[in-house]
């Protein structure tokens, strides 16, 4: 019985843990050989690489600074040579350095810009070429409902989110009459190792304010991933899919 994604090849952008990791495994599980990079190739990323390997498709970790111009060009370069074809893009990388403005340093600011806004620059613009020379492909960047409404003491991670819907909505125009298609998902809180660190009465007060009354978990952003990534969504370019329990309406 044939798949979505069979013979289809996704790139996914810090995908060792967490969101990413979950997009991997749901992209994998209907059909799509899987490359991703993660800043180390630890055990955390050997053991996600094993872990999609056993659902029977090809799959490679690279272990690349997606903020790095040069590295990007590098790692890209290697994935087209390793599996000869690019149809999906996630751009994933992201980190937070959380900070009311008045105590934010400038390497909190660079830092976050670098990572979650540069890096979908890098890939975007090294993959490009590859999806342009197929006349296909879908590209989904990571954004956040903190990108569309903001929020207290996150003005580096709110500016780098709502750069990239910017930037996924120019993008879209760029490429769409190569049939290259370029979306956001902007989730909204949901429960990884990052926010399950928060106090039990934390996480209470962000599931009071959710109209679903929970926070998200990462299958649930995998699996709009995957709809953005198959043909289901072909008539779908520039738009912001929210994944946050109606949070933002």
């Amino acid at each position: 019985m044939s798949k979505l994604l069979d013979g289809k090849v996704a790139l996914i952008t810090g995908a060792a843990r967490g969101i990413g990791k979950a997009v991997a495994l749901r992209l994998a599980q209907e059909g799509a050989s899987i490359a991703f990079t993660d800043l180390n190739y630890d055990d955390v990323a050997k053991a996600t690489e094993l872990e999609i390997q056993a659902l029977g498709v090809k799959a490679k970790a690279y272990a690349s600074n997606a903020a790095n111009f040069k590295d990007t060009e590098q790692v890209v370069a290697q994935i087209e040579q390793d599996f000869g074809h690019i149809d999906v893009l996630v751009n994933n990388a992201g980190i937070t350095k959380d900070g009311a403005l008045k105590r934010m340093t400038e390497d909190q600011w660079d830092a976050v810009i670098a990572v979650n806004l540069k890096s979908v620059f890098n890939f975007t613009k090294m993959v490009q070429p590859i999806m342009w020379k197929q006349g296909s492909g879908s590209i989904i960047n990571m954004s956040s409902v903190v990108g569309v409404s903001g929020n207290a003491n996150q003005t580096n991670y709110s500016a780098s989110k709502a750069g990239i819907i910017g930037f996924t909505k120019s993008f879209a125009k760029e490429v769409g009459a190569r049939s290259i298609r370029c979306n956001a998902v902007a989730p909204g809180f949901i429960i990884t190792e990052m926010t399950g660190q928060l106090p039990e009465e934390i996480r209470q007060q962000w599931a009071e304010k959710i109209p679903l009354r929970r926070g998200g978990i990462p299958e649930d952003v995998a699996n709009v991933c995957l709809f953005l990534a198959s043909d289901l969504s072909s008539y779908v370019t520039g738009q912001v899919l929210h994944v946050c329990g109606g949070m933002n309406m």
